[in-house]
């Protein structure tokens, strides 16, 4: 295993918002995207609840009334994006989402790699909804991932891939968070810590103000871009992202990430299944092995 980077069975897990309004955040992830509650547990005024599909937990809100709404010119969340097996399932997704009067449709791409639609929710927070092209079809230049930004008409992409069967499935067909999308001040600072430090690989540099990394060759676990946040500084306290959630499959994974960080001399909390760590924004990361249980990561 090469200890300088994460394992190739990596995967993210769910991700954490600061909400101020749990039911009708709740009631929005629910009928816009399709996911249910699985677990809750109130932490004195705190109030935290996952949401997800089947038995995987793709959202955690955390119910923090007192703080302030989400700075879209702040380091924190740009997406987190869902990913779903298939077309129909996407497509049935895309429709809950666009019918749901609170959504804000943001757009629609194909990235060569995969094809997404965007939206952001009732709190400023936004959302990618994707499913992934066939890796046989990726092109590779060199050590990156060719990706692009091409027009994607979300009306076709309905009218080939919309089925009633998915339409009517719901929840109980399968989705998880595919990666997730930062706002941050600097993107060398932010290569520093999430590629060297976290240990994902650079997958795309070549985009203005932004930046692509993974394990185990996946297009892309978490991005990091300055489009709005050009210049941040740490962040205040506020609703919005939480947590970013890596999963790793054991705890050779976790020892060669404490390396790693004390490598880099960054102070770190380790209580045996998961390492959590601050980025330079102060955005907290936990690297974890796989949860037992929705309680478990509630117990986070």
């Amino acid at each position: 295993m090469d200890e300088r980077i994460l394992n190739p069975e990596t995967s993210m897990g769910a991700v954490t918002l600061r909400v101020g309004d749990l039911e009708g955040m709740s009631s929005y992830y629910a009928n816009a995207f399709a996911m249910e509650p699985l677990e809750e547990q109130s932490r004195g005024r705190e109030v935290h609840r996952v949401l997800g599909r089947g038995a995987t937990p793709l959202v955690r809100l955390i119910h923090t009334p007192d703080l302030p709404g989400v700075d879209p010119r702040q380091s924190g969340l740009f997406h987190t994006a869902f990913l779903f097996d298939d077309k129909p399932s996407l497509a049935a997704t895309v429709l809950r989402a666009a019918q749901d009067p609170r959504s804000r449709f943001v757009g629609s791409s194909d990235h060569l790699v995969s094809e997404a639609f965007y939206f952001t929710d009732l709190e400023g927070n936004g959302v990618e909804l994707y499913t992934d092209r066939d890796r046989s079809t990726w092109i590779h230049d060199g050590e990156h991932i060719r990706m692009a930004t091409e027009y994607l008409d979300p009306n076709e992409y309905l009218r080939r891939n919309l089925t009633e069967a998915a339409i009517e499935a719901g929840p109980s067909l399968a989705g998880k968070v595919g990666h997730v999308h930062l706002q941050v001040g600097d993107l060398a600072a932010a290569s520093a810590f999430y590629v060297d430090a976290i240990g994902f690989e650079t997958t795309q540099a070549g985009y203005p103000g932004a930046v692509f990394a993974s394990a185990g060759g996946y297009h892309h676990h978490i991005a990091m871009n300055t489009w709005n946040s050009r210049g941040s500084g740490p962040r205040a306290a506020s609703l919005g992202l939480g947590d970013v959630s890596v999963t790793v499959p054991d705890r050779d994974d976790l020892d060669a990430l404490v390396a790693r960080l004390q490598g880099h001399n960054l102070p770190y909390a380790d209580d045996g299944r998961s390492v959590v760590v601050n980025d330079p924004w102060g955005t907290q990361v936990t690297v974890a092995l796989p949860d037992l249980s929705t309680d478990e990561l509630l117990a986070r």
